[in-house]
């Protein structure tokens, strides 16, 4: 059943870089699209660092829905020629703890790098990715609608309609609420979920700005003291009791033509509230003067663009799909940007959306049913980043804590990114779309990585650290109890150093990548080994014999 005349498929709210994908995906494949937003491109927006898993998510999109332009995201020099030089290289995730008044303690660093074969992780400057992505879109043949104003939502059996405040009309047979915090759909249902459903607790300040010292600058530590890569080639976290300066340089490669630096701080409300006596700008230079290195960074520092300051932006939905419509990814629900898990996520969703959209509008069956992963898929990614970034909060008022949760993060992205990438070659291979059915695991659904021991381990260390958040456990009791758990744990895979509390930088390089993969192949955990069964893996440690 095709759409009647005058009618489309599907409307997007939201021409963000979830609804420019999703309406990419499906109108390359056939579906007529309108793609609808209050804004215009190219705009601002946060969420800027890319992570293994997220390209090769990209990736996945890219080869299973024949939109290529998805992988150019997968390196950085095509990005940079084909999108727009304007993004910044990232080598690594890097983590410096602080307290009010000190310099940082060497000992209390850690880095992790990010690249690795084939994928090349960025700082993304979401105003030309983002523009790049929705005249995707629009060449697909997505029928473009923006600022346009959204009044209501019609949901019925039949079909669905969005009215805007002109009273304009458009019909499609299915809707999808891409547009964020603000969704039509969430507050025309009621679907906001209250307060106490999520323990992690925040708000935020950020901004664009020049004349950010790279933090390799400002340190005052012996170069024997400091990791393999510089700080400046990746994304910095500051962090300290309850909160989190982000760095983001789009200006740290030779290539980039942007001056620019993403900045901001998330800070727990209850222990940091809103001072109504400051502006933000003054907020983030009070908190800034609290830390000898972020002063120094930010000394001469100018912002470009005016503040965001928020209050607590966490939310979830009690119900993210129904019948004709789904609201997707940061329409359903958000917790906070560390890790950078939101593109990551925001992909893995796309994918499980499209291709059931796109067998519906074959089937002409829209029900809540045939979308029930999706729900279950959003409900658990908010569930798993909830407990990830609580547990990292509480843990940063110590570093024992600290160092012990930093590794079970650390320890789920190498065999994530293998997971799909193996899949990825899988379907070259065959072209057979059942390979990437296959990754929506529902043993371990929104898993950081599918794996009963991760699983357990993670679950270990929500509950020592929510243990140490209501008081009845010490939190050096806690670090030392979960950094034996790490040591012991099979989903914790040597070769990184991720199981030695004293090994602080990770970096990555081929030849640590087929060492660990010829451990995995040889002598791995039975359940893990498939991360290395694919031709090309078994080609490169043939070569290295």
């Amino acid at each position: 059943m095709q759409a009647r005349d005058g009618a489309y498929d599907v409307i997007v709210l939201g021409s963000g870089i979830a609804g420019s994908i999703l309406g990419a995906i499906l109108a390359r494949n056939g579906a007529k699209v309108m793609l609808v937003d209050s804004g215009v491109h190219p705009r601002f927006a946060v969420g800027e660092s890319t992570i293994p898993h997220t390209l090769n998510t990209f990736r996945i999109l890219a080869e299973r829905y024949g939109v290529p332009e998805l992988e150019l995201f997968c390196s950085f020099e095509d990005a940079m020629q084909q999108i727009a030089p304007t993004m910044g290289r990232k080598l690594h995730f890097g983590f410096m703890m602080h307290e009010e008044g000190k310099e940082p303690d060497p000992e209390h660093t850690t880095q992790l790098g990010t690249t690795i074969p084939n994928l090349h992780t960025s700082h993304l400057f979401r105003q030309d990715t983002d523009a790049y992505l929705f005249h995707t879109a629009v060449k697909y043949g997505c029928v473009a609608q923006q600022g346009y104003r959204v009044d209501n939502v019609e949901l019925n059996d039949s079909e669905v309609t969005v009215v805007g405040q002109d009273g304009s009309r458009h019909s499609a047979r299915y809707l999808v609420d891409a547009s964020g915090f603000r969704s039509p759909v969430a507050q025309q249902l009621g679907l906001r979920a209250g307060p106490d459903a999520l323990k992690h607790h925040a708000r935020s300040l950020f901004t664009h700005m020049i004349d950010v010292r790279p933090t390799d600058e400002c340190l005052n530590m012996p170069e024997s003291a400091r990791p393999p890569l510089p700080w400046v080639k990746g994304t910095v976290h500051h962090v300290f009791e309850r909160g989190w300066f982000w760095i983001i340089p789009f200006n740290n490669d030779p290539a980039s033509i942007n001056p620019l630096v993403s900045v901001g701080l998330t800070f727990d409300e209850r222990r940091y509230p809103k001072r109504d006596d400051l502006t933000p700008e003054q907020e983030f230079a009070h908190h800034v003067s609290r830390f000898p290195v972020l002063e120094r960074i930010f000394e001469n520092a100018k912002t470009v663009r005016p503040w965001v300051s928020t209050g607590r932006f966490q939310y979830t939905s009690t119900k993210t799909v129904g019948n004709r419509w789904c609201m997707m990814s940061h329409a359903a629900g958000f917790i906070d940007p560390l890790y950078s898990r939101g593109l990551s996520n925001t992909g893995q969703v796309i994918d499980a959306v499209a291709w059931r959209l796109l067998e519906a509008l074959k089937d002409d069956d829209f029900s809540e049913e045939r979308f029930s992963y999706v729900e279950r898929l959003q409900q658990a990614q908010i569930t798993y980043n909830d407990d990830l970034v609580n547990c990292s909060f509480i843990s940063w008022s110590d570093w024992d804590l600290w160092n012990a949760v930093y590794r079970v993060w650390a320890s789920s992205q190498m065999p994530a990114s293998m997971r799909l990438a193996r899949a990825v070659e899988r379907f070259r291979a065959t072209r057979d779309e059942g390979v990437f059915k296959e990754l929506e695991d529902e043993a371990f659904t929104g898993s950081l990585f599918p794996n009963k021991a991760y699983d357990e381990l993670f679950l270990e260390m929500v509950r020592l650290c929510d243990a140490v958040d209501h008081g009845e456990l010490a939190s050096g009791d806690a670090g030392a109890q979960l950094m034996r758990l790490v040591r012991s744990s099979p989903a914790v895979l040597p070769m990184q150093g991720l199981d030695d509390p004293q090994s602080r930088f990770v970096a990555k390089t081929q030849d640590s990548f087929l060492t660990l993969a010829r451990w995995l192949a040889e002598e791995g955990p039975e359940d893990m080994r498939y991360l290395v069964d694919t031709p090309r893996i078994k080609a490169a440690l043939n070569s290295r014999r």
